[in-house]
């Protein structure tokens, strides 16, 4: 029984070896064409996990900040709400403390800039965004790419064999057609997922932006209570 199990897993241990050599070597037949789809695909893995993280940062709220600014104000430390917020690393955190550092000039004025930190910080987390959607865009294209210049190797060698024409003199230019079409789609497909679940995020964090904008601005609005 166990002499069986062993012998079943050096087989399938056997295959997997044998299916990864298949990849490369298909890879390997797709011509010069798979390694800017390649290289392609890794600088896209790279942009979306590093943005990933980084957006996921900038999402995450304190609940009781708001909360404390608001006390804060209302008692006329403004120093320590500004402390508050220098102290908060997130996007929401430095809106506010653009809008403490304008208390004194017209609401309008203080919404403006708060509206102008709020643009720079979403410029940020939208950084790499060009690109992937780039790659996104030149992926299947590079593919396709790949399936002309397949097309023009098997015709070429069906020119140049005349009547003797064998199936082996058209395969490498269908190598090259097939396996760079299938890689050039899989990875644009790949890519477009991924730019638009960081779209997704990123509005997300747009609208607690958003809120916070409004929440800080009815504090603003608001009497302050005289026994304070």
């Amino acid at each position: 029984m166990i002499y069986s199990l062993l012998i079943a897993q050096e087989t399938s241990m056997e295959a997997a070896g044998q299916a990864k050599m298949t990849l490369i070597d298909l890879a390997v037949k797709g011509g010069w064409v798979m390694i800017p789809i390649i290289l392609l695909s890794f600088v896209a893995a790279y942009i979306y996990i590093e943005r990933y993280y980084v957006i996921r940062k900038a999402s995450r709220e304190d609940q009781n900040f708001m909360n404390r600014i608001k006390d804060y104000i209302h008692d006329g430390k403004i120093d320590a709400a500004l402390a508050l917020c220098r102290s908060t690393d997130s996007p929401s955190a430095r809106m506010v403390e653009k809008g403490i550092s304008r208390l004194g000039r017209p609401l309008h004025d203080i919404n403006t800039a708060i509206e102008n930190v709020g643009k720079l910080e979403i410029s940020k987390l939208e950084k790499g965004f060009p690109t992937l959607a780039t790659i996104t865009g030149a992926e299947p294209m590079l593919g396709f790419l790949g399936t002309v210049i397949g097309m023009v190797k098997s015709f070429y060698a069906m020119s140049q064999a005349g009547n003797n024409i064998e199936v082996s003199m058209m395969s490498s230019g269908i190598y090259t057609a097939l396996i760079t079409t299938v890689a050039g789609l899989a990875t644009g497909i790949i890519c477009y997922f991924a730019y638009n679940s960081l779209v997704e995020k990123v509005e997300k964090v747009v609208f607690n932006l958003e809120a916070t904008l409004t929440e800080f601005m009815d504090i603003l609005n608001e009497p302050v209570k005289s026994g304070k």
